[in-house]
């Protein structure tokens, strides 16, 4: 044994330590889902937050100044659905139909300086292809809460320049003719009147500056679907009336900050 012991030393020194191995099974891990569930709950919370501050500068603001002001916070809206009810009373009879034709009828083939003449009187005449009276609450609405919001100079002027806007293009696009974004000639024959491009503009401008998308969502955008599928004379107003108001929206909010969140005189 002792031979054998020595015989080892001298030739490699003692016998290496066996080591043992170690062997890693690989566990499956099972995905725990709150990342996810986190995440839901941060978009409710953001979601939550918006739509109540919404609720508040869109709805609980405009009606405290329609309580402080009283009837005069809406005094706009009141004036221009009467004026829309007697124009459209008046344009029943002969007589009338002719006074209004020739006092605020607006078509791409007349003059421009006549045209801008006729502009601010023909948002009060009912579009022939629309009735007056459904198109009454959607007018006062719109003013009202423009008016309770903006403020009576500001609506009044938003509500003309969209107006206007959507006119000069339609006389462009009949120029462009029967092209991309362009209109026929027969186009420039079409009565183009109504209060339907100012109301737009009006709560698109608003939802803009006081960052309301579902005021938008729900005023704007099934008008712009509407212009969209029906590529019309009013339609493309429509939309040129939406992007005016929208820019003007933007600037303004540029220019002033404080007025996404401040209540505004009526």
């Amino acid at each position: 044994m002792r031979g054998d012991t020595e015989a080892r030393e001298r030739s490699g020194g003692p016998e290496p330590a066996v080591v043992p191995v170690r062997r890693f099974v690989a566990v499956p891990q099972t995905r725990t889902s709150g990342g996810a569930e986190h995440g839901l709950g941060r978009f409710v919370r953001f979601l939550g937050r918006n739509l109540l501050r919404e609720f508040r500068v869109v709805i609980v603001q405009p009606a405290r100044t329609l309580v402080r002001r009283g009837l005069s916070g809406v005094a706009l809206a009141i004036f221009a659905s009467v004026a829309v009810l007697t124009l459209h009373a008046v344009d029943q009879s002969p007589t009338g139909a002719a006074l209004i034709r020739l006092t605020s009828h607006v078509r791409g083939d007349i003059p421009l300086p006549l045209v801008l003449l006729r502009t601010p009187l023909s948002l009060f005449v009912p579009a022939r292809d629309m009735a007056a009276l459904p198109g009454i609450p959607v007018l006062f609405l719109g003013v009202a809460l423009a008016q309770l919001v903006l403020g009576r100079t500001r609506t009044v002027l938003v509500a003309y320049a969209v107006s206007l806007a959507g006119t000069l293009s339609a006389r462009v696009m009949i120029e462009l003719g029967p092209r991309w974004w362009g209109l026929p000639p027969d186009a420039a024959q079409v009565i183009d009147t109504g209060a339907s491009a100012a109301v737009v503009g009006l709560f698109a401008h608003v939802a803009t500056v006081k960052r309301a998308p579902v005021l938008f969502f729900f005023a704007v955008t099934p008008t712009v679907l509407r212009s969209l599928h029906k590529p019309n004379l009013a339609g493309r107003e429509h939309l040129v009336a939406i992007t005016v108001a929208v820019l003007l929206g933007l600037l303004a909010t540029r220019r002033d900050p404080a007025l996404r969140e401040a209540e505004r005189p009526a």
